[in-house]
């Protein structure tokens, strides 16, 4: 057998166990000692790969190392890629914004929440104008009420340093 890299899995001659589990295709499946499994798998022209070192007996699985090694990889790219990717787009005001800038940036909220964004908007606070917190709040609340249809808040209105948040999630799944 060719020599194999030494990965996270022990093969062949690298197996240290006395007593192994066999599984594979085309193989009697039972607990074996090492060298007669090593002989199976030579027999059919194969590998012995361990692949749940910890259970009682190891168990080991006759195969191609490579093509192991090849769909296991395949399988986490698989993973990776349907793993979904949060993106969060962030809107401001000011805490005297106007009723025209406010729709304004609602339709672009509402485009986000469509696309299955999150939307993370903020009141930012300039200088004296933390005395009129409430304004920030009904602002934020009137945002997240007019984009109900299409967003869930997850997080309402909370004011940290000069500025107040307020995080809103989308309904639809991408």
């Amino acid at each position: 057998m060719p020599n194999k890299k030494q990965a996270e899995h022990k093969i062949n001659e690298f197996i240290r166990a006395t007593e192994v589990r066999l599984v594979g295709e085309n193989v009697e499946q039972g607990v074996f000692p090492l060298a007669k499994a090593m002989e199976l798998a030579d027999e059919l022209g194969l590998d012995l790969v361990e692949i749940s070192p910890n259970a009682v007996p190891p168990v080991c699985r006759v195969v191609d190392y490579n093509k192991f090694i090849y769909e296991q990889k395949k399988k986490q790219k698989e993973i990776k890629a349907n793993a979904q990717k949060t993106v969060i787009k962030e809107i401001r005001f000011g805490p005297n914004t106007d009723d025209h800038d406010f729709e304004f940036k609602l339709k672009h909220a509402k485009k986000f929440l469509e696309a299955g964004d999150k939307v993370r908007a903020y009141v930012h606070f300039k200088g004296r104008a933390i005395v009129y917190k409430e304004h920030g709040e009904i602002l934020l609340l009137r945002f997240a009420q007019a984009l109900e249809e299409v967003g869930k808040v997850e997080q309402l209105p909370k004011l940290e340093g000069k500025r107040m948040f307020l995080i809103l999630g989308s309904k639809a799944k991408k």
